[in-house]
């Protein structure tokens, strides 16, 4: 049997199933403890959370590319009939989270009054209404914040994010990890804007400014001022208070980490993957 259809069968059940069983790990409810951490350190760790249930996933296919780069093109191993009983709903659960990908990157009908769109060139799109609603100096201090949204590149972050959620439909815990992102996203950006020099005060006034005015399609892969999922009262009682430090963690010993373990999926997959594809109930020799 040819060992690329084998290898495509054996990613989707294995990487879909782990990531999949992953996304069931409760997510730990952040709420409680925003007024107490930084936004951005929120942020970091809530981004964090979302890919690591992931990481099953990924070692499923460093496992799989090691086993491959050994196996001749005509392998051994052969798919019986019932791997369509597996690779069936998961081949459907992953056409779902395409078709939403692709519906993300559509512009909506109604756009919100304040917002960052564009995956690689990210814009400030801002609505003629918001002009006349807001000051100058609330209006300087929201542009101030969208303009950290493209610096950090976020209508990607959001897209990618998403359809990491989608991929592990439909676990609550999943959704629950992308919303904590969502509303930490603002928080961070909040206090970015407001260290490149917007006045707390200011920015206050234009979120519950853009809040009365916005109206944003769900999906949408773009960075609005008022977020998603973000308590108004609690946002706006942050912003009235000085900017939290910052106790950022150096990620480079987590990153070597990570790596360490797929490197050691890869071999692992090429001295013992025949092994792991025999032992599944689909896979005959």
């Amino acid at each position: 049997m040819s060992r690329e259809l084998v290898l495509a069968t054996m990613v989707v059940v294995l990487c879909g199933a782990g990531a999949w069983l992953a996304s069931w790990v409760p997510a730990a409810s952040e709420l409680g403890d925003r007024r107490e951490r930084s936004g951005r350190q929120l942020e970091a760790r809530s981004w964090r959370r979302i890919w690591w249930t992931l990481l099953p996933a990924g070692i499923a296919l460093a496992t799989m590319f090691g086993w491959a780069l050994q196996e001749p093109s005509v392998t051994d191993e052969l798919l019986l009939p019932t791997a369509a009983l597996v690779v069936v709903p998961i081949g459907l659960l992953w056409l779902r989270c395409a078709v939403r990908a692709c519906v993300a990157l559509r512009r909506p009908r109604e756009m919100p009054p304040l917002a960052t769109v564009g995956l690689l060139r990210p814009r400030v799109v801002v609505a003629e209404e918001l002009c006349g609603a807001l000051d100058p100096a609330a209006l300087a201090a929201a542009l101030a914040h969208e303009r950290v949204h493209v610096r950090h590149r976020d209508p990607l972050r959001i897209w990618l994010a998403q359809i990491a959620t989608d991929l592990q439909w439909p676990s609550p815990w999943a959704r629950r990890r992308f919303e904590h992102w969502l509303g930490a996203l603002e928080l961070a950006r909040d206090e970015e804007a407001r260290l490149d020099g917007a006045a707390g005060e200011d920015l206050a006034a234009a979120v519950v400014a853009v809040a009365r005015l916005a109206s944003r399609a769900p999906g949408a892969a773009i960075a609005g001022l008022t977020g998603a999922e973000t308590s108004l009262a609690s946002r706006v009682h942050r912003l009235l208070e000085p900017v939290p430090p910052h106790r950022g963690r150096r990620s480079s010993l987590l990153v070597v980490a990570v790596l360490a373990v797929l490197v050691a999926s890869v071999v692992i997959g090429a001295a013992y993957g025949d092994d792991v594809l025999r032992a599944m109930p689909f896979i005959g020799a």
